[in-house]
């Protein structure tokens, strides 16, 4: 048992505030004043409230009975309790069954010390009576202690069990009569309207009826009469009835109704006071919750929402998705980890010990080996080895004077140095071989570490409950498109909407009414068949822009084959991609290049690896083939939301932005792709617009036109329409520049922004 420490929060000051006055109220409940709230002082210690502050509450509640001899009787009864409780604390070992024990001994002054007449409809001793109250007082306690622990623990972050509510109910009924016993029936009325009228506007289902006939309870019990549980139900009925109409139409209804209650019950009959009491007390409640602000209304729908049935398998996708997310991260770490692994220096290759082998091999059966260690001899080893290790090899003018006039074999030195030289050189290839490959795999590592977490963080975000939901369905129900289940998640751009609806439902009214609804452009993304004839759609924000393309393309003369490659990949809903490839040269092998180039690029992109890391991952690739092979290349990225186009330009001649009357030039100085295993692309931003034309063409199209200025004043004439026709046109025109027979591969990549529609 955790006990609960006081603090300065809302939530804490109201559990150490609200039970003094259940307590006197508890204590009006049956007719000679008998101390209920016994009971629930003891229910919240067994919750860890602090023992303290409960007592003193208890002991202020007694004088409800305005005796000494039952103030008394309390007084010990909490002295008793705080003590077992506050050394229970103490020691942090939970009073388990140790507490029933508590519960029976304080029951032993109320037995001996308080002060009761008895009742007479029950023939047996007053102190009998006694013992049958205490008794019935201690169970109440057992019962008290699982309604506070529903409260405090459980209540609006789970479903309560039907025990837990009916538990609920009993400490209402003992709250309640109390309530009655002591102040009356306007304010028992006044209290259990705002009640009754508050959970019919916002549970607006028919958990409504049951909650009025449990708020009845208490009016049933004094009055001995079953009517007040009728009227109360047909109140609730009466607010369900018109809760989807707002507030105010609810809380009219609901006064409307509380009148003709009262008209029969004979109200006004009585004098003209009780009259208006009687009113306000339903008047006044109404008039509280027609000025609750909308948000605050929203705010509490949205708390009782997790109650409903639907919140089990969204909790479970939560749940599932918080863990994929999770796992997801901690590949990513790992990758991570590999990246460092393989990012760290793994040396250069370790020097031969030239000097030890040459002795070895070539000194040791020479019988002047002892007079040149003598003389110093060796030493001379180090400044040939030293000058063989910068040229590569040695030969006899690079023999010091004293190796030349002393060593009898000179010429075998030059040839075992020479030996050992080529093998250290062999290894200090293959070393950088291996440092080029772990480079690359690092570079892969780091790109699958980037896609996973963004995976991870993507799948990590919790389908939350959502006005909105309710929203959507009106709309859908007015529309009469019925959906049992919606699902709204995601934000800005990513927003999707997920529903199930009929078979045949039509995709385009859909979507229409979801747009109405939400105030976003929402298009059918995916449809789901789930029966025979139920279905889920799923519509998604729709983008700003959409995007028409043009290809125009020709070989050089004489060839079947263009070195040119195209791409337009669609990377996700949002983005696509196009590029265009050059491969150096013509025919077969030039175009092989490009398409190893473009396919390379478009599974990277298609697994949304960083730019920078698709780049480098190419161009070292396409280096490393072992082949003289290049590639010019020209890459867009275009996002649909913004217009936004990141280029890459990489040894491609200048490409285009046409945009009304203005043309902008996009150009670049980097070498083409696999030329150096290291690549320097030119990179830029460009925002297009709506209308706008992004041309790339190859160096054969632009190699026509003689120069820049020449091709920048031809674009600037040209009146487009689409981006096919224009492709053609400047094809065209380049053919005819080259008088009808293609000097190079020609290639003409166009692409149009227009606004979605």
């Amino acid at each position: 048992m955790k006990r609960i420490r006081p603090d300065l929060s809302w939530k804490t000051c109201l559990k150490y505030l609200l039970p003094l006055p259940v307590m006197v109220l508890m204590n009006m409940a049956l007719p000679m004043k008998e101390p209920v709230s016994f009971s629930l002082f003891f229910a919240l210690l067994s919750c860890g409230l602090d023992p303290f502050v409960l007592s003193a509450e208890y002991v202020a509640a007694s004088a409800a009975a305005l005796s000494f001899e039952a103030s008394l009787s309390c007084l010990l009864q909490a002295a008793f309790l705080c003590l077992c409780f506050a050394l229970a604390f103490r020691m942090r070992k939970a009073p388990k069954w140790t507490k029933y024990l508590f519960l029976a001994a304080a029951q032993l002054p109320f037995i001996f010390l308080y002060p009761h007449a008895g009742y007479g409809l029950f023939p047996i001793p007053v102190i009998w009576q006694k013992v049958l109250l205490a008794l019935f007082m201690a169970l109440l306690s057992l019962l008290f202690e699982g309604a506070m622990r529903a409260l405090l623990f459980r209540a609006f972050r789970c479903r309560l069990v039907a025990s837990e509510l009916s538990e609920i109910v009993l400490l209402w009924f003992f709250t309640g009569l109390g309530l009655y016993r002591l102040a009356g029936l306007v304010p028992f009325c006044a209290v259990t309207m705002l009640l009754l009228l508050g959970a019919a506007i916002l549970l607006k289902n028919a958990a409504a009826v049951p909650f009025a006939l449990a708020l009845s309870a208490p009016l049933c019990a004094a009055v001995m009469s079953a009517v007040p549980a009728a009227e109360y139900a047909l109140l609730a009925c009466v607010g369900l009835l018109f809760a989807p109409y707002g507030t105010l139409a609810a809380a009219t209804a609901f006064f409307l109704g509380f009148l003709g209650v009262q008209y029969f019950e004979g109200l006004f009959a009585q004098s003209a006071l009780t009259v208006s009491l009687t009113l306000c007390a339903c008047f006044v409640p109404a008039a509280i919750l027609c000025c609750l602000p909308e948000r605050t209304v929203k705010k509490l729908r949205r708390t009782l929402l997790f109650y409903r049935e639907r919140a089990l398998p969204r909790i479970a996708i939560n749940r599932n998705r918080r863990a994929v997310g999770e796992q997801l991260y901690e590949v990513s770490s790992l990758f991570r980890e590999i990246e460092t692994a393989f990012t760290a220096d793994g040396g250069r290759a370790q020097g031969v010990h030239f000097k030890e082998k040459l002795i070895a091999c070539l000194c040791a059966s020479c019988p002047n080996r002892r007079k040149c260690r003598e003389n110093g001899l060796y030493e001379s080893f180090d400044k040939l080895i030293a000058v063989g290790k910068a040229k590569g090899k040695v030969n006899l003018i690079d023999l010091p004077q004293e190796l030349s006039v002393s060593c009898r074999n000179s010429a075998g030195l030059l040839f075992a140095l020479n030996k050992l030289l080529e093998e250290y050189k062999r290894m200090e290839q293959e070393l950088e071989a291996a440092k080029a490959g772990r480079k690359l795999l690092a570079e892969q590592a780091h790109g699958v570490s980037e896609i996973l977490k963004d995976i991870a963080l993507e799948q990590s975000e919790e389908f939350a409950f959502s006005e909105e939901e309710r929203i959507l369905s009106n709309a859908l129900s007015a529309a009469g498109m019925l959906s049992s289940e919606i699902f709204l998640y995601g934000e800005g751009t990513l927003f999707t909407a997920s529903m199930t609806l009929r078979e045949n439902t039509d995709p385009k009214k859909l979507c229409r009414v979801a747009s109405h609804a939400l105030g976003v452009p929402l298009s059918l993304s995916e449809k789901i068949p789930l029966t025979s004839d139920r279905a889920c759609y799923i519509l998604r924000r729709k983008p700003d822009y959409d995007a028409a393309f043009g290809i125009a393309a020709c070989p050089k003369s004489g060839e079947t084959a263009s070195g040119d490659t195209h791409s337009v990949l669609k990377i996700d809903e949002r983005r696509f991609l196009v590029a265009l490839s050059d491969g150096m040269g013509s025919g077969e092998g030039a175009r092989a290049v490009s398409d190893r180039t473009l396919s390379l690029l478009e599974s990277c992109y298609k697994a949304k690896m960083p730019s920078g890391t698709v780049l480098s991952t190419v161009n070292r690739l396409i280096a490393l083939s072992g082949e003289e092979t290049f590639s010019c290349l020209d890459v867009a990225s275009v996002d649909l939301d913004t217009g936004d186009a990141d280029i890459v330009k990489i040894g491609s001649p200048m490409g285009f932005l046409l945009s009304g009357e203005e043309l902008r030039i996009l150009e670049g100085e980097s070498l083409p792709i696999g030329m150096l295993e290291a690549v320097h692309p030119a990179t830029m931003r460009v925002n297009m617009k709506a209308e706008d034309f992004l041309i790339f063409m190859s160096d054969g199209v632009t190699a026509a036109f003689g120069s820049s200025a020449e091709l920048c004043a031809y674009l600037s004439g040209l009146k487009p329409l689409n981006p096919q026709s224009l492709a053609e046109e400047i094809l065209k025109n380049a053919l005819v520049r080259y008088k009808g027979t293609a000097e190079d591969d020609m290639t003409v990549l166009a692409v149009k922004l227009t606004r979605a529609a």
